[in-house]
């Protein structure tokens, strides 16, 4: 089908492939057992497909879709063999996801006319927060970007010393301030230094703490506000970064953000360590934000831009 044609290198489909694994084996270990001496696509198989869908972390809303569009396809086709039902699958949630333009990007863009390109990035501790910015800034490197961190989550000397150790690894400058500085005043200093830098890009990591959503609010709020008084109309990107371990859990801190502050993509990390994967496609349905990157092993290179048709096609592609 036109929906998967070949995006990715051979190499980034094979990291992506792999990071994948863990969700792949649990989903059709699953899968393997539903359909077990069945040969047609029926109501209990249907059934046992929706629960395996929920336990997978796709979420209940688009599982839902998802089995709606399968019973229609049954419907019409009359009759559909079990050993169909994992070409079945690619098909139909890619095309549940081509619904949206979320999840279209081949490669990490910039768009033209727009220097410094700011990036604010926000999410709760433990997240990959600061590896995703590290990861991040490498890439941008990579492409000749120069590119300035600004380390703006002043409430832990641990997030202050991560992002320098990312800093020297990469190689990039850090702009940075006291343990309990005003976070407003390090994303000003951060702008101004990529500006006189002639910068590309800034990548300013936020204190990782779900506060309650006023408090949350005010203090985002308030750092937009104060960078804006060096170049207008920043951030020019909210990063929020989220857990795919955690399956359900980053529904719920995506909803918690999205209602405190204007988040305008995602980034999901931690896939290759789980069998929750699944929570990928949920999101990617469920919130008018773009999925756009998504974190499939250790290495510096393994943050992927995410298309929703290769992630499928590597996610349902059961060799």
């Amino acid at each position: 089908m036109s929906f998967f044609k070949k995006i990715f290198s051979k190499e980034k489909k094979e990291k992506l492939d792999e990071g994948l694994e863990k969700s792949k084996t649990d989903f059709f270990g699953k899968l393997s057992k539903a359909v077990a001496g069945k040969s047609k696509v029926d109501e209990s198989v249907l059934d046992d497909l929706e629960e395996i869908l929920v336990s997978s972390d796709v979420g209940v809303t688009t599982t839902i879709k998802i089995i709606d569009r399968i019973e229609a396809r049954v419907a019409k086709d009359k009759y559909l063999g079990t050993d169909e039902l994992n070409l079945i699958l690619r098909e139909e949630i890619a095309g549940l996801l081509s619904e949206s333009e979320n999840g279209e990007l081949e490669s990490l863009e910039l768009p033209k006319g727009k220097k410094p390109y700011v990036i604010m990035v926000v999410g709760v501790n433990g997240v990959g927060k600061t590896t995703t910015i590290g990861k991040l800034a490498n890439q941008y490197k990579l492409k000749g970007k120069k590119v300035v961190l600004g380390a703006g989550d002043t409430f832990r000397a641990a997030a202050v010393d991560q992002l320098q150790i990312w800093a020297d690894r990469v190689g990039v400058p850090i702009v940075k301030q006291k343990m309990g500085s005003d976070p407003a005043s390090v994303a000003f200093d951060t702008v101004q230094s990529a500006i006189k830098q002639d910068a590309d890009v800034v990548i300013l990591d936020t204190a990782g703490r779900l506060h309650n959503k006023v408090n949350l609010m005010n203090e985002l709020t308030k750092i937009k506000r104060v960078m804006q008084k060096v170049t207008p109309n920043v951030p020019d990107e909210v990063l929020l970064v989220l857990d795919g371990s955690t399956g359900q859990n980053a529904f719920e801190q995506a909803k918690q953000f999205t209602a405190a502050t204007e988040v305008t993509a995602l980034a999901i990390t931690k896939l290759d360590g789980t069998a929750k994967g699944g929570v990928v496609i949920g999101i990617s349905d469920q919130f008018k934000i773009p999925v756009k990157y998504i974190g499939v092993g250790e290495g510096v290179d393994d943050l992927q831009v995410f298309n929703k048709y290769e992630f499928v096609d590597s996610f349902f592609s059961n060799k």
